[in-house]
């Protein structure tokens, strides 16, 4: 028979007994919730790791260029050398950049590599691999964001309150977690910004925004406790700020709001690289990509940002800058936390408006602390709905239609910037590999298959798509004015795809010579070049102090909106069309005006040709066969 300390500890647990009563401050007490809370941060954690693996595999869209060559460009580099294809762009080779966070990758793909080695995997499977496997981490590091925005509800509202619940939903559902979750490709830098160690973006943060705000929440803890959250949580703040500099900006403010309440001296202060700071503000190097009104943040980013969640944002802002008085010493603490992120939330995007040059995902790190202010009137105005009640009162329908809107636009954005937007990027890449491996099939040795990017730089994935060492490439270069020392002379600069889209034609011309009218003639100038020159022909940057040269390929890319001009420049050459990829819905249109329509792929490959042409007449006589269905169904 159990003895009544054995069957008082089994009841303990169960959540369905209120009728146990118990001292919460003994220490069995204590363990049985402690038990009860690690079972709780499990069961979300592996909830949350789940749903971001789905998420990042579900992913079918281009969304930022840093997504692949802020980290798996220098990883790929990084695992298979120099020579492996990958493009590097200028701010990894004058130091800009952290290599730690590309280095994960680069095992990753070090033991994709082995293992298809080892398991004989056939290429189409080896290809599958490599591109799934960063998906995979980065799904991994973005649920870890996720958790610690949970966690962050939980240090500010209470363990166990609702607001940290909705600070969870909201991350859940914020349409910008989606198309940065699957990879610190697609959340590059920013997932390790945001984790303390990046999405980052790619790209939620590890919240150790969480551990770093005064606190104990619960009102017990220990100095080694504290100790050890602070020395955590300034490793993680110092690793962030190396990996992105600007996130020192945010680290700035939560350290001296704890300076401030603190008489603790030999805190530990961590400051942006120098070169990351002189190239991009000292010499302006970063207008080279646009600038844009100084409201941008306040018009445009902080909406972007948060979508549907901007009335409740506000409103979490105000109540946090501006509170009511607390009536004990636990919301007083709440109070002074929500107060210290919703300063650092408005004071870091004050301070990059000074700076010309501006994107969303500079202020992405603090979306975590948003959600978490966000989360107070959320939970008020939305969570009676979860309460059971027999009344259905018009302020209730009124919420509920309110609630599934949010839902809705929530789940239609991110489905449409996940599958239905920028989808030409990668299908276009497809399209290449298969054509290399069919080469490969076809031929007792490995053929090169060549192709030329006639679109702005970075427009597509690089070597981490194109995988195969027999797919070589060069696309147009947009490096900045590295060689102009004056910032006044930067306005007149035209990097490499400017003076293309100035001129195609005079620039083809000049750089490439009359197009081939055969892929034999195409392939023996090729052989041509590598002879005259000595050095390799493909990728995008100089090569040891030598420009490379261009060469027409078996394959060329442009967007859309250049086909009309291509086919007078293609006129009586041997290229044509092989493949238009669909861009998604509203592909057609894009901020850059160089990008829009889908993508459309020229050849010179009389069969692939033959193939597209077949496929079309295939297409309009569908078109035309169901149009006379259609008005015979009218007309009987």
């Amino acid at each position: 028979m159990a003895s009544p300390a054995l069957s008082q500890a089994s009841t303990a647990f169960d959540s369905e007994a209120p009728q146990v009563q118990d001292d919460h401050t003994t220490p069995r007490s204590q363990l049985v919730q402690r038990v009860r809370d690690v079972a709780t941060s499990q069961d979300v954690l592996l909830f949350l790791i789940a749903f971001r693996i789905l998420n990042a595999l579900s992913i079918r869209t281009f969304f930022q260029p840093d997504e692949y060559f802020q980290s798996l460009e220098p990883a790929w580099d990084i695992a298979f050398g120099a020579n492996s294809g990958a493009w590097i762009t200028w701010e990894w080779k004058h130091q800009l950049r952290s290599a730690i966070h590309p280095t994960i990758f680069a095992g990753v793909y070090w033991l994709c590599a082995e293992a298809s080695k080892f398991l004989r995997v056939s290429p189409i499977v080896r290809d599958e691999l490599f591109l799934a496997a960063p998906k995979v981490i980065q799904a991994v590091v973005a649920a870890s964001g996720d958790y610690y925005t949970w966690k962050l509800g939980e240090r500010v509202y209470g363990r166990g309150n609702k607001e940290a619940w909705a600070a969870t939903t909201l991350t859940v559902i914020a349409l910008h977690q989606w198309p940065w979750q699957w990879s610190l490709e697609a959340t590059g830098d920013e997932t390790v910004d945001n984790l303390g160690l990046r999405p980052d973006p790619g790209t939620d943060q590890v919240k150790e925004i969480a551990k770093c705000v005064p606190q104990d929440v619960e009102g017990v803890g220990t100095s080694h406790s504290a100790a050890y959250r602070l020395c955590r949580c300034l490793l993680l703040a110092a690793l962030a700020c190396v990996l992105r500099p600007t996130n020192v900006l945010i680290w700035i403010c939560l350290a001296c709001f704890t300076l401030w309440q603190s008489t603790t001296s030999g805190r530990l202060w961590t400051f942006p690289p120098f070169r990351f700071l002189y190239f991009n503000l000292a010499r302006s190097l970063s207008v080279h990509y646009g600038r844009n009104p100084w409201h941008y943040y306040l018009t445009q980013g902080y909406p972007l940002l948060l979508t549907t969640y901007l009335p409740f944002t506000v409103l979490g802002l105000y109540r946090s800058l501006f509170p009511a008085e607390p009536s004990i010493s636990q919301a007083l603490l709440t109070t002074t936390m929500k107060r210290q992120l919703a300063t650092t939330s408005l004071l870091i995007p004050f301070i990059l408006s000074f700076i010309s040059h501006k994107e969303v995902r500079f202020i992405y790190p603090l979306l975590p602390a948003l959600h978490t202010l966000s989360a107070d009137p959320f939970s008020t105005y939305f969570f009676p709905l979860l309460q059971p009640t027999s009344s259905a009162t018009r302020n209730r329908r009124t919420k509920t239609a309110i609630f599934t809107a949010v839902l809705a636009l929530n789940f239609l954005l991110a489905l449409f910037t996940t599958a239905m937007y920028q989808t030409a990027p990668l299908t276009t890449l497809a399209y290449l590999r298969s054509r290399s491996l069919a080469a490969s099939s076809a031929s007792s040795h490995i053929p090169t298959t060549t192709a030329a990017f006639l679109t702005p730089c970075h427009s597509t994935p690089w070597r981490s798509h194109l995988l195969h060492a027999s797919l070589k490439a060069w696309a147009l270069s947009c490096q900045p004015p590295l060689h102009l020392p004056n910032p006044a002379t930067h306005a007149k600069y035209l990097d490499e795809a400017d003076q293309f889209y100035a001129s195609p034609a005079h620039w083809l011309s000049l750089h490439l010579g009359r197009p081939p009218r055969s892929l034999s003639e195409q392939e023996a100038r090729l052989l041509a070049l590598e002879t005259a020159t000595g050095i390799g022909w493909d990728g995008v940057e100089v090569d040891k102090g030598r420009e490379r040269k261009k060469a027409w390929t078996a394959y060329l890319v442009t967007f859309g909106q250049l086909e009309e001009e291509m086919s007078k420049v293609l006129k009586g050459s041997g290229y044509g069309i092989c493949r238009r990829e669909w861009n998604g819905w509203w592909g057609g249109w894009h901020e850059d005006w160089r990008r829009r329509g889908g993508m459309v792929v020229w050849c010179l490959d009389e069969g692939e040709k033959k193939k597209w042409r077949q496929m079309e007449k295939d297409k309009e006589n569908e078109r035309g066969f169901t149009k006379w269905v259609g008005l015979g169904r009218i007309w009987g």
